[in-house]
């Protein structure tokens, strides 16, 4: 405690004015500030934790708020589908912890607002929003303790499904949907890879998904997993009722 008031004391009007905004934010006063601070500090930073000669970045964090979702929500599922067995619950643990989904959650709660970087914020990928929202709820953890973390998960994240039924039918992946149709049905299927910068900066990839050397959807992106993906979801659509029917 007398280390959470000299924090207190110190604080300046940078200090002030974040910790009003994380108050609207989180819907609670945070006791030690240090922790959120360290939550939205990218590594491009390069600074050191005075006390302990480490990186002080928010990707450890980033590690215990993941570990903390997969439990809490775990738990949660546990409670709501008593019936549900370990794959079941697998799966729509995932669909809720989805990366998709904690970058929409981040991006809503605009946090790239708060991350400190030597880079410019418009050179970071779509997935550094999940990555502090993790972050955050790391530092809620190390905070406030389980009971306050636990309610800022059901509120931000299991809040945003109205129910397990809903979460049935969310497809996180149109590769892998579009892979186990493959499978399932004996369709050959190929995802051709190349490289198709043309005249941007950045390194792009385009992809010619084929089923039974009939190309069935196109993709291109700065990643080939991104280009992969949205071939995927254009053949899925492509073949929504055929799908349909058989997964």
């Amino acid at each position: 405690m007398n280390f959470i008031r000299k924090i207190i004391k110190s604080r300046n009007l940078k200090d002030e004015a974040f910790l009003h905004e994380l108050r609207e934010l989180l819907g609670f006063k945070p006791d030690d500030l240090y922790y959120y601070k360290k939550a939205f500090i990218h590594r491009s930073n390069k600074e050191i934790d005075k006390s302990t000669g480490l990186p002080l970045n928010y990707e450890r964090l980033e590690f215990l708020g993941d570990a903390m979702l997969s439990a809490i929500i775990a738990s949660h599922l546990f409670k709501v589908v008593p019936s549900g067995n370990e794959g079941y619950l697998t799966q729509m643990r995932s669909k809720i912890v989805s990366r998709e989904h904690l970058n929409v959650l981040g991006q809503d709660l605009n946090l790239l607002h708060f991350v400190k970087s030597n880079i410019s914020k418009s050179k970071f990928g779509i997935n550094i929003h999940g990555n502090v929202f993790e972050a955050l709820v790391g530092a809620i953890y190390l905070d406030k303790g389980y009971r306050y973390c636990e309610k800022f998960i059901q509120e931000k994240v299991i809040s945003s499904y109205e129910s397990v039924k809903e979460l049935e039918g969310l497809i996180t992946s149109y590769k892998s949907l579009i892979i186990e149709w493959c499978q399932k049905q004996k369709i050959d299927f190929n995802f051709n890879v190349y490289e198709d910068t043309g005249n941007d900066p950045v390194k792009h990839f385009s992809v010619k998904l084929s089923f039974d050397d009939k190309i069935v959807g196109k993709g291109r992106a700065t990643s080939k997993k991104k280009a992969e993906e949205i071939a995927s979801k254009r053949a899925y659509f492509a073949y929504q009722k055929e799908i349909s029917k058989t997964l």
